[in-house]
C-alpha cells in the first residue's frame, strides 16, 4: 500500500563546510531511503535545511569580519551546493533564517507556553571569561560525571547518552578557548520533560524496532529527564514571544529546539512552494502517514525523546493536558529515527575524529559524488564508528564499482554492441540462464525490504553479489567462443543484459547519477533518477536559496523491467574510473596522508 512518507533529516550547522563524515550520517543515508520509497511509488517529503542561529554562528561570523547573518548565508549556499553535488533529492533544503521558520517557531513555543510545559527558573549560565558571550552548551567540554568519558559535553555525553549541563562536567572548559568558562545566574524557559515523562515512556517503550543504540540513548535519558532550557543568552536567533521578553535583543530561543522545529517549519515551506499551503499536513496529521528521521548518534535524544516531548507537549497529550494550536493542529510523532555512529577519519592521518578537513566540496571535485556515496552505504557508519581512510576508499572503488559493477556493464554492453548492434533477443534457456535470472529477480525483493528498514550496508551488499554472480555467468559462458552459435551468443547476451538492467534499478537509490549513465547506455532515453536543483524563492519579499527537485518526472521504479529486444545500443565509455593506487599511500593534494 503507497503511503505518505516523511524523511525528515537532520540540519547541517552553517558555520562552515561539511566533512564527509557529516553527510555519512544524516545525508546519504536518507536520500537512499528517499529514493527508495520515492520508486516503490509512495509519496514523498524530504525536508531539511541549514541551522543558521546561535553562539557558534557569532563566533564563527567574528573570526570571517562578517555579521552572524552573513556568515550564516555564505555557509547556507556553500552547504546546498555540495549537498546539491552529491545529489540528494530534497523536496526543500531551506534554513532557519527565513520569515515562515521564525513564525512556526513561536507558534511552537506559545501553545506550549500556553499548555503549561514551559516553566520559568534561573540557572548558572556559561559565559565565554574573554569575550563575556554565552557559550552554547556543545561549545563546553569536559569529562563526564557519570560514565567518566573525557570528552562529554555540556548538554549530553556522546559515551553514555546521559543528559548533561555545561555545570555538571568536571573540568569544563570552552571548545574555542580551552579557558574554564565562567558561570553566572541568568533567567530562562525550559521544556518540563518530567510533566510528558509518562506519556513519552510509554510511547517510547513501543518502539521496540528501533536500532538498538537509539533505544539505549534514548532509555537514558528516560531514567533521570528534567527540565531543559529552549532560550538563551543570544543575540542572534529567534525572538521569545512572551511579553517582557520579545523585545530583548539578548534573549533568543534556543538554537537546538527551533532547528528540531525545522521539519515543520520546513514541510510548512514547501506546501506553500507548491502551490497548495495545506499539503504539509498529508505528511504531518495523516495517522496513515510514516515519518524517519536521519542524524548521527549525536543528535539521537534530541529525535527520539525531546522533539516527541515538543510533540505530545504541543498536541495537549502531557500530564498537563492542553489543546493543540488551531494554526498547526495535532501533528504525528516519529516512526523511527534512524540514527548513524560517526565516521572518524584518523586513519586517514589529516585531521583527529573531532577536527575532520576532508569536505565534501573537495571530494566531489575529484572523485565525484556516486564514488563517496558508494563508500558511506557499503563501509559507512551504519551499525557502529568507522575510520575512513584513503586505503580502503581506493580499494573499494578500483575493485568493487569499477572492477566488478563497472565491468558488468561495459563488457555486456561492448558485446551486444559489437555483434549485434542493440539488445539481442533470448533464445531457448538453460538452467544457468534461468538461475541467474531468478537470483536476480528474487533480489528486488531481499533488497527492498532491507531498504524499506533502512538497513543500507546489507541491502547493497545484496546487490553487489548479484552483480558477481553475473560476472561470473558472463566467464562461464564465454560468450566471445559464441561465433559459431549466434543465436546462444545473443541469449546469453541478453541474460547478462537484463541483469544489469535490474542491478542498475536497484543501485538507482545509492548510485543516481551512474545509474543514469547505465540507462542511457542501455538505449533510454529521458530522466531515469532525477537531481535536486539550486534555486532562489521568495520568502516575504527577499529571496533565499533552496534545494528543490521534480522527482515526479523520474522514470526509475522499483522492480523488474523487461529490456527491449532491437533497441540500439552504442559503443559504451566506462562508467567509473580506476583511481590511482598511489593514493591509498599518499592521499589527495587537499588532504595528503601524514607521515608523523
Amino acid at each position: 500500500m503507497c503511503a505518505n512518507v516523511l524523511a525528515a533529516v537532520a540540519w547541517p550547522y552553517a558555520n562552515g563546510p561539511r566533512h564527509i563524515g557529516h553527510v555519512s550520517g544524516f545525508g546519504v543515508p536518507s536520500d537512499v531511503f528517499a529514493r527508495f520509497m520515492r520508486m516503490s511509488g509512495h509519496r514523498v517529503l524530504m525536508v531539511s535545511g541549514s541551522d543558521c542561529h546561535g553562539t557558534a554562528i557569532s563566533v564563527k561570523a567574528d573570526q570571517m569580519g562578517l555579521t552572524a547573518q552573513q556568515c550564516a548565508e555564505k555557509f547556507h549556499h556553500i552547504i546546498a551546493e555540495d549537498l546539491q553535488g552529491l545529489g540528494l533529492s530534497y523536496d526543500l533544503y531551506t534554513s532557519t533564517m527565513t520569515l515562515n521558520h521564525a513564525h512556526v517557531t513561536q507558534e511552537i513555543f506559545t501553545t506550549l507556553y500556553k499548555n503549561g510545559y514551559l516553566v520559568k527558573k534561573s540557572e548558572m549560565g556559561a559565559f565565554e571569561p574573554s569575550t563575556g558571550r554565552t557559550l552554547p552548551d556543545r561549545y563546553i567540554e569536559g569529562t563526564c560525571p557519570i560514565c567518566g568519558y573525557d570528552d562529554a559535553r555540556g548538554d549530553q555525553c556522546d559515551n553514555c547518552g546521559r543528559q548533561l549541563d555545561p555545570a555538571d562536567l568536571v573540568e569544563p572548559r570552552s571548545k574555542t578557548t580551552g579557558a574554564a568558562p565562567e558561570f553566572r545566574e541568568t533567567e530562562h524557559f525550559f521544556l518540563d520533560l518530567p510533566a510528558l515523562a509518562e506519556e513519552l515512556t510509554r510511547w517510547i517503550n513501543t518502539r521496540t524496532d528501533w536500532r538498538p543504540n537509539v533505544l539505549k540513548f534514548s532509555h537514558n535519558l528516560l531514567e533521570e529527564l528534567r527540565p531543559r532550557a529552549i532560550t538563551r543568552d543570544l543575540d542572534w536567533g529567534v525572538r521569545v514571544p512572551v511579553e517582557g521578553w520579545q523585545d530583548n535583543p539578548m534573549k533568543s530561543i534556543y538554537v537546538w529546539f527551533d532547528a528540531v522545529i525545522g521539519y515543520l517549519s520546513a514541510s510548512i515551506e514547501w506546501a506553500r512552494l507548491s502551490g497548495d499551503p495545506q499539503a504539509w499536513k498529508d505528511f504531518w496529521q495523516d495517522p496513515e502517514a510514516l515519518s524517519y528521521y536521519f542524524m548521527g548518534k549525536d543528535n539521537i535524544v534530541f529525535h527520539s525523546v525531546i522533539w516527541p516531548g515538543i510533540l505530545l507537549g504541543i498536541n495537549g497529550e502531557g500530564e498537563r493536558g492542553g489543546a493543540p494550536s488551531p494554526e498547526i493542529g495535532t501533528l504525528n510523532l516519529p516512526t523511527e529515527v534512524v540514527s548513524s555512529e560517526f565516521l572518524t577519519m584518523s586513519g586517514s592521518k589529516v585531521s583527529n575524529s573531532r577536527g575532520a578537513t576532508i569536505f565534501v566540496g573537495d571530494f566531489l571535485r575529484d572523485f565525484g559524488p556516486d564514488a563517496l556515496r558508494y563508500f558511506i552505504a557499503v563501509a559507512g557508519p551504519e551499525n557502529q564508528d568507522t575510520d575512513f581512510t584513503w586505503e580502503e576508499f581506493i580499494r573499494r572503488v578500483n575493485f568493487e564499482l569499477a572492477n566488478e559493477w563497472g565491468n558488468l556493464v561495459n563488457r555486456s554492453i561492448s558485446m551486444a554492441h559489437k555483434n549485434v548492434g542493440s539488445i539481442p533477443p533470448a533464445g531457448k534457456l538453460t538452467d544457468a540462464d534461468r538461475a541467474l535470472l531468478d537470483e536476480s529477480l528474487k533480489a528486488f525483493e531481499t533488497v527492498g525490504d532491507l531498504l524499506e528498514h533502512a538497513k543500507f550496508k546489507a541491502a547493497i551488499t545484496e546487490v553487489m553479489r548479484v552483480v558477481s554472480l553475473a560476472n561470473a555467468y558472463i566467464s562461464d559462458q564465454e560468450p566471445w567462443k559464441l561465433k559459431d552459435d549466434p543465436q546462444r551468443r545473443s541469449t546469453v547476451l541478453h541474460v547478462a543484459l537484463q541483469v544489469v538492467n535490474d542491478c542498475n534499478t536497484m543501485f538507482t537509490p545509492f548510485l543516481p547519477h551512474s545509474a543514469q549513465k547505465v540507462f542511457e547506455a542501455l538505449g533510454g532515453d529521458g530522466v531515469w533518477a532525477a537531481q535536486p536543483e539550486l534555486v532562489e524563492v521568495d520568502d516575504g519579499g527577499d529571496t533565499h536559496p533552496v534545494l528543490r527537485g521534480d522527482y515526479a518526472r523520474e522514470q526509475a521504479h522499483w522492480g523488474r523491467d523487461e529490456i527491449e529486444v532491437g533497441r540500439p545500443l552504442a559503443k559504451p565509455t566506462p562508467i567509473f574510473r580506476k583511481l590511482d593506487a598511489k593514493l591509498a599511500e599518499t592521499g589527495p593534494e587537499w588532504a595528503p596522508i601524514s607521515r608523523d
